[in-house]
């Protein structure tokens, strides 16, 4: 497994490059959101780490323009702010998880074994499926509609996967929360935020859902046949 990390404090960097090579993981690093960028571009990672107070580049801007490159690669923001704005931007931009500092190493290696864990490809997942209006192919995060590829962040991804692999099921938030998200202390506000995303690219009619129904006071049912 190949992580990047995109840090500018040295000790930052050199502590967390130590810890996931000492883990076995391949690390690769840079201390600026331009050179992050390129490397994401130019280079095949399992998973980034990505602070958002960088030089010449925010990480909230190289999260945007690598989604925008239809990039799927786990992100994990690493950020000094606290408030929930700005978690719900990162989110929302196609960020996976964040950790907010001061950390500890023991918190970040759990959500980085857990998100890596659950990037992992089955056999099952390398099929082509049928949801709605698009095609998909969980194993290598494509979907098409009409045979035309169309954008999807890969936490759209992970909790497409999720409902449908619960399909004809209620899930509520709370199971979704810890099982697509890892954690707790994402709002149920950002699940919300990404069903209406779903909806938009699987429902012929976003406003009146037929796929992807709202259970009210629970969570959401996906309806497959």
């Amino acid at each position: 497994m190949r992580i990047l990390i995109v840090e500018d404090e040295p000790k930052m960097q050199m502590g967390l490059k130590d810890n996931l090579e000492f883990e076995g993981y391949e690390v690769d690093s840079s201390d600026n959101g331009e050179d992050g960028l390129k490397k994401i571009l130019e280079n095949k990672y399992d998973l980034i780490l990505l602070d958002v107070m960088l030089p010449k580049l925010s990480g909230f801007d190289v999260c945007r323009k690598v989604r925008e490159q239809k990039i799927t690669t786990p992100i994990i923001l690493l950020t000094a702010k606290g408030e929930e704005v700005d978690k719900i931007v990162g989110l929302e931009l196609g960020a996976d998880d964040y950790v907010t500092k001061p950390f500890s190493l023991r918190e970040l290696l759990a959500r980085v074994k857990a998100i890596l864990r659950r990037t992992e490809k089955s056999v099952d997942e390398s099929r082509i499926i049928k949801i709605g209006r698009i095609d998909i192919n969980f194993a290598s995060y494509n979907a098409f509609e009409e045979g035309i590829s169309i954008s999807m962040s890969h936490k759209e991804f992970e909790l497409l996967k999720y409902l449908y692999n619960k399909s004809n099921q209620t899930v509520d938030r709370d199971e979704i929360l810890k099982n697509v998200w890892g954690d707790i202390y994402t709002t149920s506000r950002t699940i919300d935020n990404f069903i209406v995303k779903l909806r938009q690219k699987i429902e012929a009619d976003p406003n009146n859902p037929k796929i992807i129904l709202t259970v009210h006071g629970i969570g959401y049912k996906l309806i497959s046949n």
